[in-house]
């Protein structure tokens, strides 16, 4: 119910696309989408109001769960209520409709479009009835899905899925004879984390991979994910398309995987490693041997037949969005401050762009990549994403911390046309946390990237954390749209304190100078009519 208001309120703000994260199982100790399943769907998210609705579950018994919620549960999510919860209101409704025989012939071809992956997905160890239980959360998770894709397309909303990287725990024993037994895969060094991420993710094994033409194990498993995902989403994120390109690699039995990884290196761009050297690409005169093996420029040159090798887990993700009718801008790849050489072809060999962070953007160098103005056309700009902390917070410490008048005067810069102005205003906006989110967030739309994200807390002016990178805990991956945001959004944007649209798109307007907003008068009237 409230997702469906969210389409609407989303719509009506003007938003064209909404990008969900991965919806696959996940558990109650370990909540985080990038580590659900790779093909079931999340029947937590299955809608119970929904079956009451559809004569599948007693009112009684959803009045009974909603009675046993814990506080606090509508602003942050209780997974371990709800996984119990659920896995209870299902395995009633399937006791009491089992022999439904209309039930049964929407499995029964709900089975047959799903053969390439249900049956090998289910739960490992279980035995009939587990299965045909199985089959109906999933039924029941996809129909729902289906119906509130239906229903954005319906609103003029486009439908974006999240491809994640690592292969599950659960997952594991059906897809290990594809992986590499001595090597996990995690995040090497960067600025963002110059420790690395030892994230233990399984590492497909490139003698598996085949080619376009004769596709081995593990390509062939990348085009089924790929083509799942864009039967049921308009588009796809590509969460750390690196792990599809050169994957950063350590061994996988190393006692301390935080040094491990540190120690690491890319797995096809290493010709002097000797247990990687039979994968790699380029050649070692190709390589700068005096950069670190986590450098974004280590290998310096590569010839077109070498992009292509690089590609062919990421060539799959085109094909399937062609075969689809999406469009290959319709992919999303997650690519934040490192971007080697090898991942920068392949993916502008497809006319794709990065990721350009605002929040972590450096003042003291002009050609960070988190600068909005180093942005291309095809980036994917945002003030933050589920790994950051919401922009409202982040200007309060600016403020806190002393660094605000620096981000203030950037921001003068880049959206205050007349030069006289820009002291007063920089020093206005240093002042005020509320103001400097602002400006940020209109930073966003004065280009030249042109396609805008806006995560939900920056929207709405929430200022909890949604995650915190390599933690496991019951506050990570909980925050929830507030029940009462359309109520309380309108006033939050007048007064300042959530994103206005109207207002952020008036002041981008206003930034490109005089002539550009004489020549977008109309418009600019009609929004600051709403602002």
């Amino acid at each position: 119910m409230g997702g469906r208001a969210f389409l609407r309120f989303a719509a009506a703000l003007g938003f064209q696309a909404l990008q969900l994260g991965p919806q696959g199982e996940t558990t109650p100790y370990d909540p985080s989408p990038y580590n659900a399943t790779l093909f079931s769907r999340s029947t937590v998210s299955v809608s119970a109001g929904r079956l009451v609705e559809e004569g599948l579950l007693p009112g009684e018994a959803l009045a009974a769960a909603i009675a046993s919620r814990p506080d606090g549960a509508l602003l942050r999510a209780s997974h371990a209520y709800a996984h119990p919860a659920m896995a209870r209101l299902l395995a009633a409704a399937w006791q009491e409709h089992r022999g439904d025989r209309e039930l049964q012939g929407r499995i029964r071809q709900f089975v047959t479009r799903h053969g390439e992956w249900i049956e090998r997905a289910a739960p490992p160890g279980t035995g009939r009835e587990e299965i045909e239980a199985y089959r109906f959360g999933q039924l029941l998770a996809h129909e729902q899905h289906d119906a509130f894709r239906a229903e954005a397309r319906g609103l003029g909303l486009r439908l974006s899925g999240d491809l994640q990287i690592g292969i599950p725990q659960r997952d594991l024993a059906t897809y290990r004879s594809l992986l590499l037994s001595t090597l996990a895969m995690g995040a090497p060094p960067s600025r963002t984390n110059p420790e690395g991420q030892a994230w233990g993710y399984g590492v497909l094994d490139p003698d598996l991979y085949g080619t376009p033409a004769a596709p081995g194990a593990a390509l062939e498993l990348v085009r089924a994910r790929a083509r799942k995902l864009l039967r049921e989403f308009d588009g796809i994120r590509v969460d750390h398309p690196h792990g599809l390109i050169d994957p950063w690699v350590y061994p996988a039995s190393d006692p301390d995987p935080a040094r491990a990884v540190q120690r690491g290196a890319r797995l096809f761009s290493s010709p002097e490693h000797g247990e990687l050297s039979r994968w790699a690409i380029p050649r070692p005169e190709q390589i700068d041997a005096g950069e670190p093996a986590h450098a974004d420029g280590r290998v310096r040159e590569l010839t077109p037949a070498q992009v292509e090798r690089y590609a062919i887990l990421f060539d799959a993700l085109v094909d399937a969005a062609r075969e689809a009718g999406s469009g290959v801008d319709e992919l999303i790849p997650e690519v934040l401050s490192t971007q080697p050489y090898p991942v920068r072809r392949v993916l502008e060999r497809h006319g794709l762009g990065r990721f350009r962070v605002t929040q972590k953007a450096a003042m003291h160098d002009p050609g960070d990549v988190y600068r909005a103005e180093n942005a291309r056309r095809e980036d994917w700009i945002m003030v933050g994403t589920h790994d950051t902390e919401p922009i409202w917070r982040a200007a309060e410490r600016w403020v806190g911390t002393g660094v605000a008048p620096a981000r203030a005067a950037y921001l003068a810069g880049r959206l205050v046309s007349d030069e006289r102005e820009r002291p007063q205003w920089a020093e206005r906006t240093a002042a005020s946390p509320l103001a400097l989110a602002r400006a940020e967030l209109a930073n966003l739309f004065a280009g030249p990237a042109a396609n805008v994200m806006i995560f939900f807390p920056d929207l709405l002016g929430l200022r909890e954390v949604y995650n915190r990178p390599g933690t496991v805990s019951a506050e990570n991956w909980s925050l929830r749209v507030p029940p009462d945001f359309a109520a309380q959004y309108p006033r939050a944007a007048r007064e300042g304190r959530a994103l206005h649209l109207p207002a952020a798109l008036a002041t981008a307007i206003r930034a490109r100078g005089k002539s550009f907003a004489e020549a977008q008068r109309g418009l600019l009237e009609q929004l600051e009519r709403h602002a």
